[in-house]
């Protein structure tokens, strides 16, 4: 069985699809009866190659999402046949997709369709989705909370199957106390102790700006030391974020990264007092069990997939209430049985999520999907 997988749309391991596409690949096991083969831009040879070398075919398309997307509707048909696969898998429906699938196709769905299908302003991204989440032959989704998302939206639940991602715990994993004053990842040096938001500023409903309101109020009232620090790349709310720091009384304790590699989030993690994570719209969350599994408490959003990512181990609030952020943040840095509590519970829970049982589940559903197409 060959089994190509799609690499465009992945922003060259620079994303969230990207480090989900990079981590699937490095725990692909040598199997006698599956050949695996990404494909892609020839700029991404060596972007999902670092840990274990999978064979590459080049696609001469220009690296820009206009010209990937044309491609997917036009040609990917007649190349993936001629490429001799048997399925392939397609990690980026957020941003590429055919509309149909000559060769059998196995989607996964790392984020919330229903924000796209209802915010997006772009009629090409909504059609190739709608169609081509139909058509696939199998939906691989990353929680719970996104295959009721997709079933919500018209998609067979019976093709729908929940692959939870899994944390790389080569990576994330209980470091030594960190007993220094500042935590040295080049080109930053980060004066502790701080509090650590990591999300690109892609919108509103990341909520920065509340985070930074609720940092505010915290600092207000205990006068602690602490910082916040938000690691992640520049995107459309940039701006907004940039504001709302500067304008903050506690600015001069604000430290915004800008991209942040993800290799090195785990020291990033280690040295911090906590994770926040009040984003809304999650549809895997994985970042807060990376920062459970480097052993800090975790409060997040009582919203999207996190319950169901954090569940026990985790604290909950609303987002949209300031003075609800501002004391899961206190509690945390005051309250020492209940952090102790929450470290403990954090690395027992995240046991549970591993890229060797991610990888296990998808190829069994690969496998199922080329079972029910060919009859062997």
């Amino acid at each position: 069985m060959k089994v190509g997988i799609d690499t465009f749309g992945c922003d060259h391991g620079r994303s969230g699809i990207g480090s989900y596409l990079h981590s699937l690949a490095a725990n692909l096991p040598q199997l006698p009866d599956v050949e695996f083969e990404l494909f892609g831009s020839e700029i991404d040879r060596y972007t999902y190659n670092s840990v274990r070398e999978i064979p590459f075919k080049a696609v001469a398309v220009p690296d820009s999402l206009g010209a990937e997307r044309f491609w997917h509707f036009f040609r990917l048909n007649k190349f993936v046949s001629s490429s001799g696969y048997d399925v392939v898998l397609y990690p980026a429906i957020e941003r590429v997709l055919p509309l149909s699938f000559k060769i059998p196709g196995v989607t996964v769905v790392n984020s919330i369709v229903s924000n796209t299908l209802r915010e997006d302003h772009d009629w090409a991204l909504r059609m190739q989705m709608k169609k081509g989440l139909t058509k696939a032959q199998k939906v691989i989704a990353a929680s719970q909370f996104v295959r009721k998302d997709l079933v919500r939206n018209g998609i067979d639940p019976d093709k729908i199957e929940v692959v939870h991602n899994g944390i790389d715990h080569r990576l994330f994993f209980p470091q030594l106390q960190i007993d220094a004053e500042t935590v040295n990842i080049k080109p930053f040096a980060i004066k502790r102790p701080y509090f650590i938001y990591g999300s690109r500023l892609a919108g509103p409903d990341k909520k920065h700006i509340e985070l930074i309101k609720a940092f505010t109020l915290f600092k207000e009232r205990t006068h602690l030391p602490h910082r916040l620090v938000l690691a992640g790349a520049e995107g459309p709310y940039s701006e907004a974020v940039h504001k709302a720091a500067f304008q903050s009384k506690a600015s001069s304790d604000i430290f915004l990264t800008g991209f942040f590699p993800h290799e090195s989030f785990p020291l990033l993690y280690a040295g911090a007092d906590a994770c926040i994570f009040p984003s809304v719209n999650e549809g895997v969350g994985l970042p807060i069990l990376e920062a459970m599994a480097t052993g800090i408490p975790v409060a997040c959003a009582r919203a999207g997939a996190l319950p169901e990512m954090g569940g026990p181990a985790a604290i909950y609030f609303d987002s949209e209430n300031i003075e609800e952020i501002a004391a899961a943040m206190e509690k945390i840095v005051t309250d020492y049985a209940q952090r102790e509590k929450m470290i403990t519970n954090g690395i027992e829970w995240t046991k549970r999520f591993s890229w060797n049982n991610t990888v296990s589940m998808t190829i069994d559903v690969i496998k199922r999907v080329v079972k029910n197409n060919t009859g062997k």
